[in-house]
């Protein structure tokens, strides 16, 4: 008798703790979902700022996938006023509520910010205040490393991968861009043939250039293994997109889907690639075969001399960071490159007059040789032209902050847990900062350098901003450069009548129906 009843109190204390776990996390999911939202949301009103009301517990997100759908559905007019069709809910907000609003991403409130001193106050994070928000699960097999490192690891990385980047550095690599654009032009010249006008999707073939790119100046002799990881990392990428479809089912990234299976195959194939290149490199480094011409051999140079400088081994990078860092190599550049190449051409099909300006100037300054550093450097009109096309299509759009302590920015305190919305997309099409002629191309503002552009000298900024400034700006602007001026001694261009303007972005900006480009060779057009 005894036994039962210890039996049946321990089933009741079993029960008890139970219900009180319960109880604890139905607590915990209440406040995530509905008073810290409404607390939220209490704090930035009494401040006078205004935004949509919070809506239980999705927020504004169906409202904002609704508003992208019908947007994508409509066609666009050959034009760069693009925020429209890019981002629909944000354009509608912000002329209902002000520049400075806020909307909400599930229960969290997120501020759009689009002054650019405000923009800078944020980015330059000079207390630490402003951190990357949580990322996305699935993010982890393409962002990792200096992207989204914080604190220490983050000075640290940045401080052993800074010289891998100096002009220099770059200089350096100058013949595998050269290489890798040659490769290009053969190759469309080829399949043009003898045909006077040929048609060509550029987007994808930008995309595998900037890949052989990344391919040769981060790896030097393990090319063709680069280029295995590039080909994997596009279909891993693929593959991610159709599951972030899916986000929405709890739990779902952790079913034994074939796709889910598949992107982890990847990785783990990539990670085994990269590691077999590192420990290679590694054994030629202690026999001195070991080139310094690459990114590789670089950040391994780098990381090394950290090593020895500091004498402690947490001074510099294990494998699998350098492993992480050379992925981020991949995604980053290949992606950022690639899409500025791409809408390049657009604009000058768009915009044939400075196209004409843009080669008299490659032509002059290079006339049929191969472009190398000196002239790269002094080339005024295709620098306007870059900076132009970075200003109206910037490869990522936004750039999110939160904030995890109490901080004031401008005339608003904002709590912590408030996602930071910085549109450079809203930024740069503002005609309060580049006049009436925002939305049209005109190269002409950038004249007397990127200060001078704008009334606000922070009003431009592609490749982010303060201490987290892009690493790799000046990678892709010469590769951008070596490109588009090997392109303009080779073809004339302009849109196939089947190109349909449709800009989307994923992860960077980019033609969702392809660049459909007429190539014209060069040599047939002045004949």
């Amino acid at each position: 008798m005894a036994e039962f009843l210890a039996a049946d109190v321990l089933w009741s204390l079993g029960r008890g703790v139970a219900g009180l776990l319960f109880l604890a996390w139905a607590l915990r999911v209440l406040n995530w979902a509905w008073w810290r939202p409404r607390r939220l949301e209490r704090a930035l009103r009494a401040q006078g700022l205004n935004g949509t009301p919070y809506r239980f517990p999705y927020g504004d997100v169906k409202e904002i996938l609704r508003l992208r759908k019908e947007a994508r559905a409509k066609p666009m007019p050959l034009a760069h006023n693009i925020i429209p069709r890019l981002l629909p809910f944000f354009h509608r907000a912000m002329d209902e509520y002000g520049k400075i609003s806020f909307t909400w991403f599930g229960p969290v409130p997120q501020v759009t910010i689009t002054d650019p001193e405000l923009v800078r106050e944020v980015l330059s994070n000079k207390f630490g205040i402003f951190g990357k928000p949580t990322q996305n699960p699935l993010s982890r097999f393409f962002s990792k490393g200096l992207f989204v490192y914080e604190g220490e690891k983050w000075v640290k990385h940045r401080r052993i991968m800074n010289p891998a980047f100096h002009a220099e550095k770059l200089k350096r690599m100058l013949p595998a861009f050269s290489a890798c654009c040659s490769d290009l032009m053969d190759r469309w010249e080829n399949m043009a043939g003898s045909e006077a006008c040929y048609e060509l999707d550029v987007w994808p073939e930008l995309q595998s250039f900037s890949g052989d790119v990344i391919s040769r100046t981060a790896f030097g002799s393990s090319y063709e293994e680069g280029r295995q990881i590039f080909q994997l990392q596009s279909e891993q990428a693929e593959l991610v997109i159709q599951v972030v479809q899916n986000l929405y089912v709890p739990g779902y990234r952790f079913l034994p889907t074939p796709k889910n299976k598949r992107i982890k195959a990847i990785d783990r194939e990539i990670r085994s690639i990269l590691r077999g290149i590192i420990k290679k490199r590694e054994q030629d480094i202690k026999t001195g075969k070991a080139s310094t011409d690459d990114l590789l051999g670089l950040l391994m140079e780098s990381n090394m001399k950290h090593l020895q400088e500091d004498g402690n081994k947490n001074a510099g990078m294990t494998t699998e960071d350098v492993i992480e860092e050379c992925k981020l190599f991949y995604f980053a550049g290949q992606e950022t490159t690639s899409a500025l190449l791409t809408w390049t051409m657009i604009c000058l099909s768009m915009h044939p007059t400075w196209q004409v300006r843009a080669r008299e100037e490659v032509l002059r300054v290079f006339g049929e040789n191969k472009p190398d550093f000196d002239g790269l450097s002094h080339l005024k009109i295709v620098t306007m032209i870059l900076y132009e096309v970075l200003r109206l299509y910037p490869p990522f759009i936004l750039i999110r902050r939160q904030t995890y302590k109490t901080m004031k920015i401008g005339d608003v305190v904002y709590p912590p847990g408030v996602l930071l919305l910085l549109h450079a997309i809203f930024v740069h099409h503002d005609p309060n900062l580049w006049g009436k002629d925002a939305s049209e191309f005109n190269p002409e503002r950038f004249a007397e350098g990127v200060s001078k552009a704008s009334k606000e000298q922070v009003a431009f900024f592609p490749f982010g901003g303060g201490p987290r400034i892009c690493i790799g700006q000046n990678f892709s602007l010469l590769e951008a450069k070596m490109g588009l001026s090997m392109i303009l001694q080779h073809f004339y261009f302009d849109l196939s009548p089947s190109y349909a303007h449709a800009p989307r972005t994923i992860f960077t900006l980019f033609p969702q129906r392809g660049a459909q480009i007429r190539l014209r060779k060069l040599s047939s057009t002045t004949t």
